[in-house]
């Protein structure tokens, strides 16, 4: 049948399974959305108050569902700024279309009002990209662009499409996607022999997971295949849930502010196997003396991670899901009580600790993990609050904890806990900010409010830039340099201005009423929770140095 290319675009994200698409029009765009808004009954479009919001919004609905996220936005501004949402999944491998429109063919290169090469512009921030200017080539784009965005280590990918080809028309014919299946061709006999016998031979195997383990969905052969071998393991930032937190095998998260456990296990271990994980500067702080003391066996889906920040001694080049299923089936359960037992006791002489009976950033997370049980989708922003949440609540599911890792963006939270909240409603989302943070994209409250989208959205106020401040305090003689935010902004007032439930937390005791109020509500909520402005993250690793030097305030307080 003839259809219009905005038509097209529709038909297709409907091929696709699309139920849900973040976004903010404009005239370039104004065909898709006239179309978007006949199939209003089919696919669900939320109207965020920024563009960054919507791509924030598909980068968090696509982490806590596993599916594609969808956002578009129209040319020039519009387009430019989706660029940090996109860097941001770019960074942390998460699959998302961005759909952008373009002035008429005619008028490209012609500094047409709102023209702007999106596709030069993100081409080192995207997995792929894409310019239709032959309406007869959308289709086969679109669904190139889904597949291309989920298939192997997944990644961002953009569409533009000129105003022309949305109403040119053509003929179309329904496809059903093909199912995109793991990636196993470079998996290689000889790798996974060599893999069983370093793995049989260690004393003090390390299990170390990042989030390739969480885009796999390989947590249940995970969780057989360190049961089987009897190791511990620690996570990245973006491999939490993974594993259980709360499995006895857990030793914490590992880097510039992991445990001491995990880092002193890592550097003690003999066999570091590391799961999806891609040796980022905050995990292994400096590299030549990173698990120094062990050969490095590395699986990943990407070759291009092999060897490219820690040098390995063996790798697995393939889906992480069924490389793991490959090694449950070659291996025999194992026990390394000795070693098992030196890491127990690492956790028991340095337990995570903080100044009990004030309000605080782990106080504050502790309390989350038992009101909720564990069970909430947890998302951050970025600094003192983002670590907190990784340290002391315990996840123990995959897609549960949703932060900006590799970019580290500020401003990330509140679209992506909208949404995580669209893709799943039936759980509770709490997205934590610090003050800083809370104040790039508080906006987009008032698009939580607009449609009822029941996030809890909690600020954790020290009135500075938390983390930014920190360094001052350690590393900069306490200059503090444009990191205070003493001023008169009222955070309470302001959600309550934006349609929102709001609470001003300033003691311990009246935080679990706040937050249990809040899940029974079923609304949108803003809890304020002011805390002291140099509470810090402990423990932590100058930067730079081994990750074995990590200390924590009483190591400070013996200096």
């Amino acid at each position: 049948m003839q259809l219009t290319g905005s038509e097209i675009i529709i038909e297709c994200l409907k091929e696709q399974g699309v139920d849900t698409v973040f976004g903010y029009p404009g005239g370039t765009i104004l065909n898709v959305y006239d179309a978007l808004y006949k199939h209003s009954d089919e696919i669900t479009h939320i109207l965020t108050s920024h563009e960054q919001g919507a791509a924030h919004a598909a980068d968090g609905y696509a982490r806590a569902t596993g599916k594609v996220g969808v956002c578009m936005a129209t040319s020039g501004p519009g387009a430019t700024n989706l660029v940090t949402g996109i860097a941001t999944a770019y960074m942390d491998s998460i699959p998302i279309v961005a759909i952008t429109a373009n002035v008429a063919v005619n008028l490209l290169g012609k500094d047409t009002f709102q023209e702007v090469d999106i596709a030069g512009i993100t081409m080192p921030i995207t997995k792929h990209n894409y310019i239709v200017k032959d309406v007869t080539k959308l289709a086969d784009t679109i669904r190139s662009a889904f597949r291309i965005a989920k298939e192997g280590r997944p990644g961002p990918v953009l569409v533009d499409i000129t105003k022309d080809v949305t109403a040119n028309k053509t003929e179309y014919t329904k496809i059903i996607p093909e199912p995109i299946r793991p990636i196993t061709k470079n998996m290689k006999e000889e790798d996974l022999e060599k893999a069983v016998e370093m793995i049989k031979k260690a004393e003090k195997p390390f299990v170390f997971v990042g989030g390739g383990a969480i885009a796999s969905g390989a947590s249940k052969e995970l969780r057989e295949f360190v049961h089987k071998i009897n190791a511990p393991v620690t996570d990245t930032l973006m491999g939490k849930g993974a594993f259980n937190g709360e499995d006895p095998l857990y030793s914490g998260m590992l880097g510039m502010h992991g445990t001491k456990a995990s880092n002193f296990g890592v550097t003690k271990c003999d066999l570091l196997i590391t799961v999806g994980a891609r040796f980022s500067d905050r995990v292994t702080g400096n590299a030549k003396r990173f698990a120094y003391n062990a050969k490095v066996l590395q699986i990943d889906v990407d070759p291009a991670e092999i060897n490219k920040n820690i040098r390995t001694d063996a790798s697995i080049i393939g889906d992480v899901k069924c490389v793991l299923q490959e090694l449950n089936m070659r291996l025999e359960p194992m026990e390394h009580k000795k070693w098992i037992t030196e890491i127990e006791q690492l956790k028991r002489r340095y337990p995570l600790s903080y100044h009990k009976g004030e309000l605080t950033g782990p106080y504050i997370m502790e309390k989350l993990n038992e009101i909720t049980k564990g069970n909430a989708i947890i998302v951050t922003e970025v600094g003192q609050h983002q670590m907190w949440a990784a340290q002391y609540y315990k996840y123990q599911t995959p897609r549960s904890f949703i932060s900006s890792g590799g970019l580290g963006t500020m401003g990330y939270g509140l679209g992506a806990a909208i949404g995580a909240k669209m893709g799943c409603k039936d759980k509770t989302v709490i997205n934590i900010a610090g003050d800083g943070c809370f104040r790039m994209n508080m906006n987009e409250i008032a698009t939580a409010t607009r449609y009822n989208i029941p996030v809890i959205q909690i600020v954790v106020n020290n009135h500075v830039l938390g983390m930014v401040r920190q360094w001052q305090t350690l590393f900069y003689g306490k200059r503090y340099s444009h990191t205070v935010l003493e001023d008169q902004v009222d955070f309470v007032k302001l959600a309550e201005a934006m349609g929102a439930k709001a609470y001003r937390v300033t003691k311990c005791e009246e935080f679990e009423p706040a937050v249990r109020e809040a899940i029974d509500l079923n609304i949108p909520v803003v809890i304020e929770c002011q805390i002291e402005k140099d509470d810090k993250v402990f423990p932590m690793v100058a930067p730079g140095a081994p990750i074995e030097e990590c200390f924590s305030e009483e190591d400070l307080s013996v200096k």
